[in-house]
Parts: C-alpha cells; structure tokens; sequence
C-alpha cells in the first residue's frame, strides 16, 4: 500500500485502507452529516484519517444512537439522507480522509417504520419477512403457535382491554384499520377489513361489555399477541437484542436476509463513499465466522469497480467482541481486529498500582458488607437473571434439549427439570462470551471454555447430575455428526445456537450492566470489555499483551474512550489514583460517612452504603476541573449529571430499583442525599475537602489520562478518538457521555501558540492534552508506516526510579521512535509539586534513572515530538531527567 504525498496541510490525496487515525462520530437528529462536514477541517488538521461513522442507516425516529434500524436500505434521513452523505464524503475525499461506517447485522428497531416487521405482524407466516426475523413459530406454548408476542402494554392485556385502552382507527395514510394503544399503532390481518367494515368500528368499542367481547376475538386472531410488557421475559418468543424488546433479531445467516441487510452499505462502497465497516456485536449472529467472511469477500468482490482515488485493498472491518481474560479473536475470520474494549482494559489495568488492591478490597467490604469477590457476585447475578429477565430464553433451550434427549432411548428419562437445573448451572459458569462450535474453522478456545463451564457446573450440582451434565457439555460443545438423523442434527444445532445466542447477552447482562453496578471496589475497573476481579497490570504484563496484539491484529482499533463506556477515560485515569493513596482515601472515606450521618433525608432512610461508596467514588471521578464551590449553578448542573447516572446505576444493579420496578422512595432518598452533600450551604466543609482533594489527586490523574493518551497513539493499532476526547473526557455513562461537543473551542485550540511550561502550569483547561494527541498525531502523519509497521520493542529502565517508568521503541527500517511515560508516579508528582502540584514529575526526582535503548541506538540525538527539543542518547541511555524535563511524557524520534 502506498500513502500519497502529504500536502501542504498534512492532509493526504488518498485515505489508506487501513485508517492512521480514526474520530468516532455518534449522529442523529441533532449532529448531521452537515454537522461534522463543518467540522472536517479541524478533523484534517488535528491528524485524523478517516471518520468512524454511528449507523447511517434509517433508524427510528428520533433515535440518538442509531442501532435501532428500521430500514437497513436507506440512509437515515434525520441525519441529511443520502444527498447530504454524499457531501459529507465529497468533503472527505477533498481532504484525503476516508469513512467508516457502524454496521448493525444483528437486530432492528420495533416501529411502524420497519416496514419488514410491519407485514410480519400483518401477515404472520405468510410475509415474505417471516423467516428474517428470529422468531420461534412454533414454540411449547400452543397459544403462540403461529404468533409473535407483543409485550409491548404497560399492564395485564384483561385490564387494558377493560380499561378501554385499545381501540380500532381507520388510517388514511395506508389505507387500513389499526390497533391503537396510546401512541403506539399494531396492523389487522387483511382479511379483518371487510369485517370491521360491516360491523362498524363503533362495534369493536372495548369501553361497551360486547364491543369488548368482539374486539378482543379480533385481536386473537391476529399473527402476534398483545401482551404485558414484563411477559416478555418469560414468555418472549422471537430473540432480542439482550433483554430490550424494542430491539429484534434478525437471522442474517439466512441468505437473502444478509442481501437484504448488505444492499446498502455494499453499493455505498462499491461507489466509494465508505471505505470499511465497524460490525456491532458480533456475537450476537449465528455464525460469526461465516458472516466475516461474507463481508470481506463481498466488499473486495467491489474493490475493482471503485471510483479513483479509492483505497482499493482489503477493506478495512473491524468487529465489536468482548474479549475475556486470555482469550483472542479468532484469525479465521480475517478481519483487522476488535473495536478496541481489550486495550482499554490493558491500558487501564497498567495505570493501578498492584499495592492498593489489599487495602481498597479491604475498604470495601468494611463500606458494603459485601465479602464476595467479583466473580463469584456475578455467578450469584446470572443465576437470577436466568430465573427472571432471560427465563423464556432459556426454556426455549431447555425445550429443545428435551427433545433431544427424548430422541434416545439412553436419555429419555432426563426430565425438563434436570436439563433446566443442569444448564442452568453450565451457563452461570460459562467464562467468555461464547463458543463458535458448528463455524467453518473449529477453535480449542471452545473445549477450554466448555471445560471450564463443566468444572464450575460440577463444583454447584449433586453427583446424580454429572453425567447429564457430560452430555449437554457433548451435545452443546461439539458439532453434530453428520451422519446423525436429520431431525436430530437439525435439533443439536438448533441447540447450539440457542445456546450461543443466550450466553452472550446473559454475559453482558451479569458483568456490565448489573455487576459493575453491585461491585464498588474500585470503578474505574467497571468498564466495558474490563474484568473488576483483575486488578492491575504490570508492565511485563502490558508488552506482553501488545506483543500478542500487533503478532496477531496489527490494524486493530484501539479505544480508551466510547459511546458506551461507564465513564470517561480522564475519569478512570483519576480513579486509579486511588490505588496509589488507599490510607488517604480510607480517611476522607469514612469522615465523609461519618459526618453525613446527619444528612439523612428522611428519617431511617439514606442510600445503602455500598451505594454512598459508589457516589463518592463517582463525584471525586467527575468533579470537573474548573469547577468552583462558589458557582452555584455550575454546582447544581454537575449535581444534575451525578442524579442521571446515580439512578441508573440504583437500576442497572437490580438490588434496591430497578427499570422493571423502579423504587421511587428509595430512588428520591438517594437523590435527596446527593444533592444535600453536593450543597455548598448545607455541606461545604465536604465540598471544600472533595475540591481539594480532585485538585491535589488530579494532577496524579492528569497525568495518567496523558500517558494512556499516548500510549493509545503509539503502540501497534489504529488508535480511535472519541468525539470530544481530546480535552479532559471526565463523562459519565450515557447519555451523559454523548452530551454535544464544543468544536468551536477545539478549533480555537488548533491556532493557539502553546508554550510547554504554560501548557503544564494550566493543565487543568485540558490544552496539554489536547496539544499532544495533536502533536502525536502529526509525528504519525508524517511517518505512517513507522507506527503501522515499526516492531515494537519493550525497554528496560535501570535506577531509583526504574519502578515508576514504562518505555518501549518504534522501529521500521532506519527510524525509531522512542516512547516514555511515567506509571503510578503520584508519590513523585506531588513530591514536585508541593500544595498546588502538576501532572508533571520534577526532572530531579528522577534522579540518575535512565532507559537503557542500547538495542535500538548507542549515540546520537533524538528530537521530542512534543516539545520540539532534543535529547542525548549517550552510551545506549537516555536519561529521563532530560527525556521528562519539559513534558510529562516523551515520544522522541529519529
């Protein structure tokens, strides 16, 4: 691959198949392709390649985030529809900057918009749509025989009728007769028409004892049924996307589905306005290799017939796959890497010191009484999360495994509730994501994890039940012969999948959305593709996992912050502060729960204490840096941000509230208490100590979030910037994380003269960070492949300091890059700043520690492509009182 010549600008003519550098946009109504055409210059000139697109395609109305498709053959018109993509990239082109864009293969949107689902509702089995969904047509429950469910009413389907709430309307627009409830609008079967017709809609009035009668045998002989919103948990019939409702999958195995689905993005590229894809949530599809493959194939089939100017290599497609501890992406599905969720773990697990486990774990349990370690509060967590959000998933399974074993004559006597009580077992022990049993390419990584589960399962059933346990393992876990009964394989790899599709969501259910809500040890390991129950990383640990990475997925995305991530990287990276002052945390701890004894709302009732731990944790993460106690209405918008994520937190963790049942007192208690601790009036002494407590830890976070900021820009991968990152990203989870962007500052920021001492003496408006993403970004747009293709080369470092210190080498042919970060330095950062200390280490406090670069370079000089300096190399040593003396990190090249 060749990379044009850089303009004038720093912008190439042609954007490389594989992106230098990617921004990842979320657009809707709000941020169109208008929007971010405005904003493209400051993108070109920041260093970005290539634009990571949210879904374009037309989602429902409204929609924020665009994963709820309703039209996987339009581009969304909310966002400027297809016209105004076509001058957004005409914009991209212009710059040399290329696209990529969020592909959703695996649901769609519930709406009267998704024109598929709409004929399914009206047509049952006879739409020519009926085999796109994953819908179970014939499930143990003869009722929905035929049918879909629509849990989609806000109470029992007898009261609703009762109360006269649904109704029949006549719809101009379409020509037909509807069922309406509130806002929400269901179709009839066709042949319903000429009834309702004759009779009149007056007749099918519910509010009248016999218009009630006739409406509801209306209703039961329509292809879905209307049903209470919490039935879908147990009696749901079709796949969801985890446990939403609104959300449906599709079966993009099928084939015409996927050329459905793909018609778009493929002409798209074939014409060169999009240059890659980003796939979400691969693990939910029935066979991940397969459709990997088809989307690769598919795309470089188009690659001829591109416009000029059009990378026409391998497409870049990157896939987003939680990666559990060890585990890799499989290399035969041949795509360029994840989305980055394990970097961010990687990155983030190197910031916490090792040292402050013990005495935060400690801290911890003394706060919440909670003495379970992570992993086994989540094995608690799925067990219920099976009995209650996903028990219909699971008794389709179970069902199907009976009539597996009801095949046999050796295993007919295992009942429906021995498979249940066993395989309940095997999913609660189950350690990744999930198996790709019955894919093209077989993986050891299954029969390890199968092993795994089995050994967990073991550990929690009776002896009696070992040997059903061996054969769901068998049955589940290997690929049916192909000699086997048709019947009886079709069953077994129904199984499979049914069994592949529920351990994933149940996966994300139990660890990020309840268990990162119940675990408060520390939250800055709370995050999306992280593992609380791992504490840290050293740096042997991190080059390691680099090594791996760049060995096996060179052109993978690497990510520290996302649109779902729990809290924002600069957050996180304040957190982990906390790993390296565990005393001085307990003591502000427990004065702080201590004196707000007093400010109990109402009388016996505050929030939990595992729960004020939480808040604690998240107003010390947050507090944002410019923030003074004597703004109040600066004050109460932050209290504002804490009181969204407060509760969601009280009902994601399913403990005290939840989203099915939320509990308002207990909900408004908590609320009342984070509003009273976060007013100056009432509680200033508290706020003062938080204020200087953020201000003196904050440096030490600071400086973290800098050397997560360029380690994310140096090691081997496509580094990805999340929209607004580029200054202090102190976010909490969505939607507060997706809250609009100040580009007009940003574009400030781009023509602003920086000099270094005043960049570090002012760190706290962000610009120091803003300036090296910028000055990073410019070393890899001048040398590309240094950075795509340059080894990497872990470094030792030797003296009184070498334990705070991490540096590896870039090298491709003859130029190096040299990179050097600090690492739970926050000892020596407050060392060298006094009462008011900086994200800098004082060059003396490093003393004669120095980077032994002798397999690299001997003699010579490197420039600092942060500060513009030079730096000796002397006897294969750098020495980091000079490589650190006026930044906080290095990247020092040649």
């Amino acid at each position: 691959m060749t990379h044009a010549t850089a303009s004038k600008e720093g912008a190439s003519t042609v954007a490389p198949g594989v992106p230098r550098a990617t921004i990842r946009l979320q657009f809707h109504a709000d941020f169109t392709f208008e929007s971010a055409l405005d904003q493209l210059d400051y993108f070109a000139q920041l260093g970005i390649s290539h634009v990571y697109a949210s879904p374009i395609t037309s989602a429902r109305p409204g929609s924020l985030h665009g994963y709820d498709t309703v039209d996987y053959e339009t581009v969304n018109p909310e966002l400027g529809g297809e016209e105004g993509l076509r001058r957004f990239v005409a914009g991209l082109r212009a710059r040399g900057m290329g696209l990529i864009v969020d592909v959703v293969p695996n649901h769609m949107g519930v709406s009267r918009q998704n024109a598929w689902l709409w004929s399914v509702l009206r047509l049952g089995r006879a739409s020519p749509y009926a085999e796109y969904f994953d819908i179970d047509w014939e499930p143990a429950d003869a009722a929905l025989c035929g049918k879909m469910l629509a849990p989609y009413l806000g109470d029992q389907y007898g009261n609703v009728l009762a109360a006269g709430e649904l109704s029949l309307e006549w719809d101009e627009a379409s020509g037909e007769y509807l069922v309406a409830y509130f806002d929400a609008r269901f179709p009839l079967a066709p042949e319903c028409s000429d009834e309702i017709a004759a009779n009149g809609i007056e007749a099918y009035d519910a509010s009248r004892l016999e218009g009630r009668v006739r409406l509801h045998a209306l209703l039961e002989r329509q292809h879905y049924r209307l049903a209470w919103w919490r039935s879908a948990a147990e009696e749901i019939n079709w796949r969801r996307f985890f446990e939403v409702s609104d959300l449906i999958g599709v079966r993009v195995e099928r084939e015409d589905t996927r050329e459905a689905i793909h018609r778009l993005p493929f002409r798209l590229y074939a014409e060169g306005l999009i240059d890659g894809a980003r796939v979400d949530h691969i693990d939910g599809l029935a066979d991940p290799e397969g459709y990997c493959r088809y989307l690769r194939e598919s795309l470089c089939a188009l690659n001829d017939g591109r416009p000029p100017g059009c990378p026409k290599d391998v497409p870049y497609i990157v896939v987003e796959k939680i990666l559990a501890g060890d585990e890799h992406l499989p290399a035969s599905w041949r795509v360029h890497g994840t989305t980055g969720y394990d970097f961010m773990n990687d990155v983030g697990a190197l910031l916490h010191d090792p040292q402050g486990e013990l005495p935060l774990t400690e801290l911890w349990k003394t706060v919440s009484g909670e003495t379970r370690g992570f992993r086994t509060l989540v094995a608690d967590v799925r067990r219920k999360l099976l009995a209650q959000n996903f028990a219909g998933e699971r008794e389709a399974l179970v069902g199907v495994l009976h009539r597996i074993a009801r095949a046999d004559l050796s295993t007919r006597d295992w009942g429906l509730p021995a498979i249940r009580r066993v395989l309940t077992e095997l999913l609660v022990h189950f350690p990744v994501y999930r198996t790709y049993v019955g894919a093209a390419t077989p993986l050891a990584a299954d029969d390890v994890a199968m092993r795994v589960a089995c050994k967990g399962a073991r550990s929690s059933l009776r002896p009696a039940d070992f040997g059903l346990l061996d054969l769901l393992v068998q049955w589940l876990g290997q690929t049916p012969d192909p000699m086997t009964a048709p019947a009886l394989r079709a069953w077994r790899l129904q199984a499979i999948r049914r069994f592949q599709q529920l351990t994933a969501p149940l996966a994300a259910k139990s660890v990020e959305d309840t268990g990162f809500y119940r675990y408060g040890r520390l939250l800055s390991r709370n995050e999306v593709g992280g593992d609380p129950g791992m504490f840290s990383l050293d740096p042997e640990g991190f080059h390691r996992k680099v090594l791996a990475r760049a060995s096996r997925l060179p052109d993978a995305m690497l990510a520290t912050a996302t649109h779902d991530h729990k809290r924002g990287e600069d957050a996180r990276a304040r957190l982990a502060v906390l790993t390296e002052l565990p005393e001085e945390w307990r003591r502000v701890v427990e004065a702080w729960m201590r004196r707000h004894e007093a400010l109990k709302p109402k009388e016996g009732l505050r929030p939990a204490p595992a729960d004020e731990y939480m808040l604690y944790q998240t107003l010390f993460s947050a507090w944002p840096l410019d923030l003074s106690l004597s703004d109040e209405a600066g004050v109460r918008a932050f209290a504002d941000r804490v009181a969204a994520w407060q509760t969601k937190s009280l009902r994601e963790a399913k403990l005290r509230s939840s989203w099915v049942a939320p509990a308002d007192e207990y909900e408004q208690v908590c609320e009342a208490f984070l509003r009273t601790v976060l007013d100056p009036r009432r509680n200033g002494r508290t706020l003062l100590e938080l204020s200087a407590f953020v201000a003196r830890a904050g440096a030490a976070g600071a400086l973290n979030g800098l050397v997560q900021a360029l380690l994310r820009l140096t090691v081997p991968g496509v580094p990805d910037l999340y929209q607004g990152t580029e200054f202090w990203d102190f976010s909490l989870v969505d939607p507060d994380n997706r809250r609009p962007v100040d580009y007009a500052q940003r574009r400030a920021a781009l023509q602003a003269g920086h000099d270094d001492a005043a960049l570090v003496a002012r760190w706290r408006d962000g610009g120091i960070k803003f300036e090296l993403i910028r000055r990073a970004l410019a070393l890899r747009r001048r040398d590309p492949e240094l950075f795509r293709r340059g080894d990497y080369l872990p470094l030792p470092a030797h003296g009184e300091a070498e334990d705070s210190i991490l540096a590896f080498a870039r090298r491709h042919e003859d130029r190096i890059a040299l990179i050097v970060v600090p690492r739970c330095a926050a000892a020596l950062v407050l060392a060298s700043g006094g009462a008011s200390p900086v994200p800098h280490v004082a060059p003396q406090a490093w003393g004669a520690t120095e980077v032994d670069v002798s397999g690299v370079i001997s003699q010579g000089m490197l420039r600092n492509a942060l500060t513009g300096g030079e730096c000796q190399v002397e006897g294969g040593a750098v020495r980091l009182a000079e490589a650190l003396a006026d930044f906080p990190v290095a990247l020092l090249h040649a």
